[in-house]
């Protein structure tokens, strides 16, 4: 078996006994007070939007979900607001990243376990053996787990299991709900695949605001290469700028990505050294990295972002 078809049969097995594992999960969960006043929606707060998403989606009607960050916002940056840290002391579940992605928060959130809050990061479904290592972040791994679906998926499931220990009676509503979502997921994964398979592997060179993008990477086959490192609390050096400029100058790279969570000017100042020796490198387009978009768009959704991404960097890099 190639190595194509081995990575595909074994993501295949990794979904099939997931989506086994919470029927079985799920199935068995025997009725308990758990977090919630009978008769009362669970409380919710996830911390990203991409996480609000998924838990909303998951959750249906039967939860009120509210996210502490909306579109365009940095979560390495992020600090709780008064208002933030009333909404999470009145939370039955909080649902984060974990990971050190909300890095400003951990405190809180710490806190808000010691209080005796359901604190979930969703992060510690994965096993850290699949997790990339980086010697230059605080927890020593890349916090970027979505940009992998099959972790995202593993996620989404861990979630729902969560859900369904704390409101025992809506058990099916997430069981079903989940079904669903990773139904999509499964779905994106095709979709990307296919896309991607328009750009010769030579051509597979994403190279980006900060490196967020290494489990995409990993995943599709794609050389990573982020100007700042995996947390945007570090700024990017003017070695960083230069080396970048070599590299992309050396092998012809047509297009280097802006984040739309991330400011514009490094890689501004990454394409002007790239233009001041001889070579013109465009800005593809913008890449949605630690946020969604928009409420009510196609990027709003995980769906939508992956496949918004994965377009751009494809017709960008293709030309």
């Amino acid at each position: 078996m190639n190595k194509g078809l081995k990575i595909k049969f074994i993501k295949m097995l990794k979904r099939y006994f997931t989506l086994i594992l919470i029927i079985i999960t799920v199935g068995s969960c025997i009725p308990r007070t758990g977090n919630k006043e009978k008769g009362k929606k669970l409380k919710i707060v996830a911390t990203t939007s991409l996480i609000s998403e998924m838990i909303g989606s998951i959750g249906g009607d039967a939860i009120e979900v509210q996210g502490l960050m909306g579109a365009g916002v940095d979560p390495h940056l992020y600090k709780a607001s008064e208002g933030d840290v009333n909404l999470l002391y009145n939370a039955d579940i909080i649902f984060y990243n974990g990971l050190h992605l909300e890095g400003k928060m951990q405190d809180i959130l710490e806190k808000m376990m010691h209080n005796g809050i359901t604190t979930i990061a969703v992060s510690d479904t994965l096993n850290r053996d699949t997790l990339i290592t980086s010697a230059n972040f605080a927890s020593n791994y890349d916090p970027h787990i979505w940009f992998d679906i099959a972790n995202w998926e593993l996620a989404a499931a861990f979630a729902a299991r969560k859900l369904a220990e704390s409101d025992p009676p809506n058990s099916s509503i997430y069981l079903k709900n989940v079904q669903k979502y990773l139904a999509r997921l499964d779905s994106t994964d095709k979709e990307v695949r296919l896309k991607i398979n328009e750009l010769s592997r030579e051509k597979r060179v994403l190279i980006t605001a900060h490196d967020a993008f290494n489990y995409f990477g990993r995943a599709y086959d794609f050389e990573v290469l982020g100007l700042q490192g995996i947390s945007t609390a570090a700024e990017a050096g003017v070695q960083d700028v230069q080396r970048l400029a070599d590299l992309i100058t050396e092998r012809k790279i047509p297009a280097v990505f802006v984040e739309s969570s991330v400011p514009l000017r490094n890689i501004q100042a990454l394409q002007q050294a790239v233009n001041s020796r001889g070579y013109n490198v465009r800005i593809g387009g913008s890449l949605f990295s630690d946020a969604l978009g928009n409420s009510g768009t196609p990027e709003g959704t995980y769906h939508g972002m992956f496949l918004f991404n994965v377009n751009t960097i494809v017709n960008a890099l293709k030309e």
